[in-house]
């Protein structure tokens, strides 16, 4: 089969090795180009570079403007193939090929539409994420599902172990695609709307730590967004503080919510929500990192007690 694919960072150049290595004919590699913007920094290998290496034809844009849609056509695929693309598709591109639009997503949808869906199901507590390959539509994430390869979330995993790990289904993924698509065996499951959750982008007050939530909540937090991912912080004296580690505490703990309380190990424990009550563990933090970018251990860090706050 003739393939476009559309795709970019790391996610997109896995995809693009995998069409690569299906046999198939990749006719056109379409990407962004490199970008200044610190998220799309983050698995930022190059789309470009992997193409160019094979002689495969590169086009570079921010989005499918008319110049994109008839280079599309020009190439004549059986499918466009789509994996982290930042911008809109129009009908007249996506609808295009014999066999559609495949876009990868790493969720098991309809769960976890939207942004960042693997650092989102890890904060949120979902047992398992996944990969799915579904078929584009006029909506984000919501088009007829192809193959789905589900993930475990393990209990102490990390934010980036986590990405690291879905990025391993996308070969098996991609290879299941194609050949249902070939073999003329393809069977379409619709997604079942009234089940879809979509998360927004995530920005920096989203790493902010709210301590009125349990501490089982905020120790997820933390851990999904370890490096290279901007890490949860909160305000301590003043200054803004990086929480790079931390456990549930042992012990449950009494007094106001924000406050530093009592070492617990090598940690330090933080009351959380109905702390009058003490009737709930608090988040023991065990490393810290301050704006001058050194690393503190969280006992010696609050040894003068305190509290953590939203704000400076």
């Amino acid at each position: 089969m003739r393939i476009v694919s559309f795709g970019y960072q790391t996610w997109g150049r896995q995809t693009l090795q995998a069409l690569i290595d299906s046999g198939h004919q990749v006719v056109l590699a379409v990407t962004h180009p490199a970008s200044e913007d610190s998220y799309k920094g983050i698995w930022s290998d190059s789309v470009e570079d992997l193409a160019r290496e094979h002689g495969i034809p590169v086009h570079l844009t921010e989005r499918a403007d008319p110049e994109t849609v008839d280079l599309v056509h020009s190439a004549e695929p059986d499918v466009i193939v789509v994996n982290s693309w930042y911008t809109w598709m129009p009908k007249e591109l996506w609808d295009s090929p014999r066999f559609g639009t495949l876009n990868l997503h790493d969720s098991l949808l309809p769960k976890f539409t939207g942004f960042s869906p693997v650092l989102w199901a890890l904060i949120s507590g979902a047992q398992e994420t996944g990969l799915t390959v579904h078929r584009m539509d006029e909506q984000l994430d919501t088009g007829d599902i192809l193959v789905q390869h589900r993930l475990p979330i393990p209990p102490d995993i990390t934010g980036t172990e986590l990405v690291l790990a879905g990025m391993k289904l996308i070969p098996a993924a991609v290879d299941e695609a194609l050949a249902a698509l070939e073999s003329g065996s393809a069977t379409w499951r619709p997604q079942d709307k009234s089940a879809r959750t979509y998360f927004h982008k995530r920005s920096d007050r989203d790493s902010l730590i709210d301590w009125h939530c349990d501490a089982v909540d905020l120790e997820r937090l933390v851990r999904a967004l370890s490096a290279p991912y901007p890490p949860a912080f909160s305000h301590y004296r003043g200054d803004r503080v990086e929480i790079l580690d931390s456990r549930v505490s042992e012990a449950r703990y009494g007094g106001t919510v924000g406050r530093v309380i009592v070492q617990e190990g090598a940690g330090v424990v933080v009351c959380g929500p109905a702390a009058i009550r003490g009737e709930n563990k608090g988040l023991a933090i065990t490393l810290v990192r301050t704006a001058d970018g050194t690393e503190h251990e969280g006992a010696k860090f609050f040894r003068r007690g305190g509290y953590l706050t939203d704000t400076p």
